[in-house]
């Protein structure tokens, strides 16, 4: 049964100044009485309850990998805009992506995502929906508008020092399925959710397919060059090494990305890198043709053997991070031990 999404808050900019209009008293509540109206789907997410009156009509997703999920499932007539990207949109979307607004590249300000309207806001990254990032969830929550924050980035995670965080258990592909599972629960689309889960699972099926990679290891080298940051042992890039049964030299470390000097590096001396291939400008060394050149370039780094042999596998920033695109690098490393001769 279709129920209408209640009236928003309107939002004024005034000389400088943000000014809230007050929502009608009937607006929200059936989210205030705990989800009980017809439409309405309530949930725990990383440890708030969120409810969401009706299904989504202006939704606003703050980082790519919640926006690749929304556009996955066949939602751009019902987005207001993204943010925050590290990389061109997945491929196949692009048609999609071209329908929504970019109310920026990187992280926009919280005045411009209510010039919006949303009725719903999902981030990908605890650092978005916090001080610091657009607006703490409450902020958003006060004005009637429920957020959502993928299970990824705090289930099993701290995220309270700096950093991007410490993993207290490893991470798995069941928490990003159960991400799309919910999203699509919350547009009332659960059918295209567990669709899009089918795909997913049966890629990684496909690409890990005869693969026992126990001998190989493997370094993931996100961004920058002077401090460079590494993959530790149990975030996206732990699911890619499990599900391949390599070994990541940097597993001895909780931290989501420790930042780790060359002369480590190059004692580890991994048989194969993925190295991220960005498209963002926001540290040096973005791009993997880049981190290549440094690579052979650099005096403590130029003899390792996976330098010498050239043995990398670019990625891009989605797919070293908790997302579905995490998938695309399960696929990517996994052809290269092949080709490389590493599958086992």
């Amino acid at each position: 049964m279709h129920v209408s999404r209640p009236a928003r808050c309107s939002v004024l900019l005034l000389t400088g100044s943000l000014l809230l209009a007050a929502c009608g008293s009937d607006s929200g509540s059936s989210a205030k009485s705990g989800g009980s109206g017809a439409g309405a789907v309530t949930f725990d997410n990383c440890g708030q309850k969120v409810t969401v009156a009706a299904p989504p009509k202006r939704a606003v997703s703050l980082n790519q990998g919640t926006t690749e999920i929304l556009l996955s499932l066949g939602l751009a007539d019902r987005m207001a805009g993204t943010a925050t990207w590290t990389d061109p949109v997945m491929k196949g979307l692009e048609k999609a992506n071209a329908e929504v607004p970019r109310l920026a590249d990187n992280q926009p300000s919280f005045e411009k995502v209510l010039a919006t309207e949303p009725d719903f806001v999902a981030s990908s990254f605890t650092s978005t929906l916090d001080k610091g990032g657009v607006a703490p969830r409450e902020k958003f929550e006060e004005l009637g508008v429920p957020t959502y924050l993928s299970p990824a980035d705090c289930e099993g995670k701290d995220n309270s020092g700096d950093g991007d965080g410490s993993r207290t258990k490893s991470l798995d592909m069941e928490t990003v399925y159960r991400e799309v599972r919910e999203l699509a629960r919350v547009f009332g689309v659960e059918e295209r959710g567990e669709q899009l889960v089918d795909r997913l699972k049966s890629r990684v099926t496909k690409a890990t397919s005869g693969i026992r990679a126990g001998s190989t290891t493997v370094l993931y080298w996100f961004a920058n060059q002077e401090s460079p940051y590494m993959a530790g042992c149990c975030g996206a890039p732990g699911i890619i090494s499990n599900v391949l049964g390599a070994k990541n030299v940097f597993d001895d470390s909780t931290q989501e990305w420790p930042q780790i000097n060359w002369e480590t590096v190059a004692d580890r001396d991994p048989d194969v890198l993925v190295i991220g291939d960005l498209t963002r400008k926001s540290q040096t060394a973005e791009s993997a043709a880049k981190k290549i050149a440094f690579l052979e370039s650099n005096p403590v780094t130029k003899n390792m053997k996976a330098v010498k042999e050239k043995r990398y596998v670019l990625l891009s920033g989605q797919a070293m991070n908790p997302t579905i695109r995490t998938v695309e690098g399960v696929e990517k490393v996994a052809a290269a031990l092949r080709a490389y001769g590493l599958a086992g």
